[in-house]
Order: structure tokens, then sequence, then C-alpha cells
């Protein structure tokens, strides 16, 4: 017989290298899937980690997979310490993303370091991790992943955007999930303001002081990803070779350049929503209020901002529910949403 509950802890380092989000939740079925969660924390990364992950995608093999080693032990030595300073004692299983290094799905490549077998040994606990080569191998995008927690979760929402590295959006089109990136977020906006020594740009303040630059604006909308139908997605590769070069091409003050690249975002984000529909916004943009502004100016959606454990943590709770349906054996990954060939259960299972 299959439980009904299940206390795990979820675990999520996202693009924008701001830490590992950590989340102890208890998942019970009743007629549907609901969750309390009892605690949770976000271990910012050193500069020496920040360092070495983003420069990882230029390592050679044999450097890569001694990074993916250390970075496998580093993420279990956190997760312990996270268990020990909370006072944690029951735990069914962790359900861990790892980092994304790779994600090139139209190669038939992504690669999250961090899931070695070798981390459920260091934690003595049953791991589930690896969620996205499944869906790769059997055609997918490999992403997003999260849409499924978000009809499972939290249906009482027309949309379900996360403003985190990327912006994704997931929402119901007939009898379907649909899901896809939409542009590039905090791994646009950090990378500006760390010219001038800070990690983000709080509220959107100094977004809010700079004037757009319209021939900027234009080249940025003018991108050719946003014409793509969906599915699609996005990682860094994407941002180094198509953001960033616009970007320094221009001469402008570091104001005016977040003040275009807001209004980027906010215009691809309200082309998404229709008039008059719900949207919940977690993840680090929701606490952006001038981008939150641009995007309900632009658009007749009502944006609701949740409680910060959801805005916060929303990612690595619902890995914690991928990793429940996939010790279940239920589909946790749409081909609706990925292109896959196929519904299926995703993530690789090891023991201690």
């Amino acid at each position: 017989m299959k439980k009904q509950r299940y206390r795990v802890i979820g675990v999520m380092s996202g693009t924008s290298l701001d830490g590992i989000d950590l989340v102890y939740v208890d998942f019970f079925k009743n007629h549907t899937w609901e969750f309390k969660i009892h605690t949770a924390q976000t271990i910012a990364y050193s500069h020496s980690w920040q360092k070495r992950l983003s420069q990882s995608m230029n390592l050679p093999k044999d450097a890569l997979e001694q990074l993916n080693l250390e970075y496998t032990g580093y993420l279990a030595e956190v997760i312990l310490e996270f268990i020990a300073d909370h006072g944690i004692s029951q735990v069914d299983f962790v359900a861990s993303h790892g980092h994304t290094v790779f994600h090139q799905p139209e190669s038939g490549y992504t690669l999250q370091i961090g899931n070695l077998p070798l981390i459920a040994k260091l934690l003595n606990l049953k791991v589930i991790c690896d969620f996205r080569v499944d869906d790769v191998a059997f055609g997918g995008q490999g992403a997003p992943l999260v849409p499924i927690g978000d009809a499972l979760l939290f249906s009482q929402y027309d949309y379900c955007l996360n403003l985190g590295g990327f912006a994704n959006v997931s929402f119901r089109e007939g009898s379907q999930r649909i899901a896809f990136d939409i542009c590039a977020v905090n791994t646009v906006m950090n990378h500006l303001v760390a010219s001038i020594g800070l990690d983000y740009d709080k509220g959107g303040e100094i977004a809010s002081s700079g004037e757009v630059d319209s021939t900027l604006l234009e080249q940025l909308q003018n991108l050719p990803f946003y014409q793509k139908p969906y599915p699609k997605s996005l990682g860094m590769e994407w941002v180094k070779s198509e953001v960033f070069p616009i970007l320094d091409s221009y001469n402008l003050k570091l104001a005016d350049l977040l003040r275009t690249y807001v209004e980027h975002i906010a215009l691809q984000l309200s082309n998404i929503f229709k008039p008059s529909t719900s949207v919940l916004v977690t993840g680090g943009g929701a606490y952006n209020s001038f981008l939150m502004q641009r995007t309900g100016d632009l658009s007749s959606a009502k944006i609701h901002i949740p409680v910060p454990l959801i805005v916060d943590f929303k990612e690595a709770l619902i890995f914690g529910l991928l990793g429940v349906l996939r010790l279940n054996g239920q589909v946790n990954c749409l081909s609706s949403i990925t292109g896959a060939t196929m519904d299926h259960s995703s993530g690789r299972i090891y023991e201690p």
C-alpha cells in the first residue's frame, strides 16, 4: 500500500547563484496533494563557490567531473547542517535538483551536478534527484519541471509565474498544462549590478531611477527566442551568447541599462497574461517592486505575491513533490510542457 504522508527535504540551486534553498515539508494526500512547510532556509554560496559554479561550463571534462564530486560532497554537508540546525529527526527522503551547468536539450544533453549516487551514502538517506535527464532522453526540453506542482498545489491561480534566474510560467490551456521559459531575469539584472559590487538591485531602486533606451529595448524584444513556439527553455549559454553581447554593445549608464531591461522583462511577461486573470508570482524577482509595478501597468492581470515561504521556496517545495510522485511511480513530467514523446516519472533514486 502506498503511503499517504511523506516527510521530505526539498533542495534547489538556481541559475542566479544566490544560494541553496532547502525546505522541510510534509506532503499528505486527501483527495489531492497538500503540504505543510515546517522550516526552510537559504544557504548563500561563498564567493569561492559562486565563482567556481559560474565558470563551470568552461571546464575541461576531468575538471568538471572533479567539481561534480566536490559539489556533491558540499551539498551533502549543507543538507546535514540544515537537518542538525533545525532538529529534524524524521526524513523519508531528500529530493534534490542539483545545480545546472549545461542545458542543451536540442543536443540531447543536460547536466546538473551534485547528483552523484555518493550523496545518498554521505547523507545516509534515500535521495531522489537528476529529474531532467530522462525527459531530455525522451526528446523533451527537460524543463520546466515545476508546472506539475503548480497544477497539483496551486490550481486556484490562472497562471503560476516564477521569477528566478529566468522567468517561467505555467497555465492550463484546454485539457493540458502548458509551461515554458519566457526570458532571462535575475541572471541578467544581477550581472549588471555586480559591476558596482551589489548582489542585486533591491526593489528595483536603481532601475526605477533610469530611462528606457528605445533602441536597446527594440533589439532585446527582437531576440529570435521570443518568436519560437513552446515548448522552449533557456540556459546560461543563451544569456551569454545572445543577451550579454547586446547589453555590452551599448555605452549606457547602469541605471538606464537596468531600466531598459526591466521594461523588456515586463513587456515579455505582459504578452503572456490574458485580461482579468490571476497570476501567482514567486522567486526572487517577486521582491523587485518596480518590476512588479511595470508588469501590472502593462497587463490587466491581478498579481498575487504570496507569503515569503512560498515566494522563496516554491521550487524547492515542488521538487520535493516531484520526488513523492517519482517514488510512487506517478507521472511527474508532462509531455505537453517539455515536448517529450510521453508523460513519464523522472528522477534517479539512490539508496544509502
